[in-house]
């Protein structure tokens, strides 16, 4: 027998191959793995009595904006397209309603200024409700975006 003294003890091994197989079958896992699609899930959902009780929505305040900047509130047309008219007529329209909602039919050529106008008369109403009226494209149909 051999017993040396003074030789170096410290064992090194080599990581490196080991790091390398647990990264690939990390990988392997990952791509074999399928998750579950909550679209494809066949649920049932319970079921409950329709409350008999259910508030009607009230009519919302119509205000349309053609291209040459004119409003109508409700289909009634405005003498003046100052904003204390519009404030004036939105608020008749609402007949009473503490937060109505407010529908915008703006036309494609009217100006961004009158439709911000709309919106900040609803703002300065405490309104906040509002949305705009929108027609369906059609799939083919492209948007004209050069300017005419």
């Amino acid at each position: 027998m051999n017993f040396q003294r003074g030789q170096d003890d410290n064992i090194e091994i080599n990581v490196t191959s080991l790091i390398d197989v647990v990264l690939l079958l990390l990988i392997f896992f990952m791509v074999s793995t399928t998750f579950l699609n909550p679209e494809h899930i066949n649920l049932t959902l319970p079921s409950a009595s329709k409350n008999s009780e259910q508030k009607e929505t009230p009519a919302p305040v119509d205000v349309t904006i053609d291209r040459e900047g004119h409003y109508f509130v409700n289909g009634k047309a405005l003498l003046s397209a100052q904003e204390s008219a519009l404030r004036q007529g939105m608020t008749e329209a609402a007949d009473g309603q503490q937060e109505p909602r407010v529908l915008i039919h703006a036309d494609a050529s009217a100006t961004h200024q009158s439709v911000i106008t709309v919106l900040d008369v609803a703002r300065q109403l405490g309104w906040v409700h509002v949305s705009f009226a929108t027609e369906v494209r059609a799939e083919g149909e492209a948007t004209d975006t050069a300017g005419k």
